[in-house]
């Protein structure tokens, strides 16, 4: 079942998604070789509490035995999404850094991510980025109400493997609220077995393309959280919590 959101939810999701996107441009500020992941993840939790959030990570997973231990995914080069931060995860010069954090204000959930540079990067990881970030926009801009949920996917597919990258396949978007993952799954590839239907004025989406500059393929790491590239080929991510309004979209996340 997909949630409509009220207007007072809206508000409060909107008031998130502010505080969030600021949130992690003052992490970005912190981005730099020599830093340890960890670092960062503690100064993203000081920041989100200080402004009367509370880390939407931090003990997920707890009912399936393996809690998630940190307020952001931390994931270096090859590692995709759900990394753990750790103090020996240091940051070095030609790095890309995955940012995932997500943050509870007011009883509703807001998500986003974005890929730093560490010091100087190459200009495939450099182009990796910029498509990763396009494609979000390329694929928001086929969303509205009325509009179909698979023109979103369809399009990030095509813009990103018209640029020769390639998305992952066995990793969505998702519906976000009261809940930091509700229905419907929301793929970043077309495929039939999702589920597809028409957008309306009040449904909120987590929508975050996946991108690798090899092949999709991804594989589990040993801690049951970390997906790495199985080509070890550099992956970049890009996300933010958007809302279907009554003529189109608005982004939640964007300062």
């Amino acid at each position: 079942m997909i949630n409509i959101k009220s207007q007072k939810e809206i508000q409060a999701m909107r008031e998130g998604g502010k505080i969030l996107a600021g949130i992690m441009a003052e992490i970005g500020r912190n981005v730099a070789p020599g830093k340890n992941t960890l670092e960062i993840d503690k100064l993203a939790e000081e920041l989100l509490i200080a402004r009367g959030g509370k880390p939407s990570f931090k003990g997920y997973g707890e009912d399936m035995g393996n809690p998630f231990p940190a307020t952001i995914c931390a994931s270096v080069n090859s590692e995709v999404v759900h990394g753990i931060p750790s103090k020996d995860k240091i940051l070095k010069d030609g790095d890309i850094f995955k940012v995932d954090i997500g943050m509870i204000y007011k009883g509703l959930h807001t998500d986003m991510a974005r890929t730093f540079p560490v010091g100087e990067i190459s200009e495939e990881a450099r182009e990796l980025m910029k498509v990763t970030e396009q494609s979000f926009f390329e694929g928001i801009g086929k969303m509205g109400p009325g509009k179909k949920l698979s023109d979103y996917s369809k399009t990030v597919q095509k813009y990103v493997e018209g640029q020769g990258f390639s998305v992952i396949r066995n990793l969505v978007g998702h519906g976000i609220g009261k809940e930091l993952h509700e229905d419907p799954q929301v793929p970043n590839y077309y495929n039939r077995k999702f589920q597809d239907f028409d957008l309306a004025h009040g449904m909120t989406f987590a929508l975050e393309p996946m991108v690798n500059a090899g092949k999709f393929e991804t594989k589990l790491g040993h801690d049951g959280w970390t997906f790495v590239t199985k080509d070890g080929s550099l992956s970049a991510h890009y996300e933010n919590t958007i809302l279907i309004t009554e003529s189109g979209v608005e982004v939640l996340t964007i300062v």
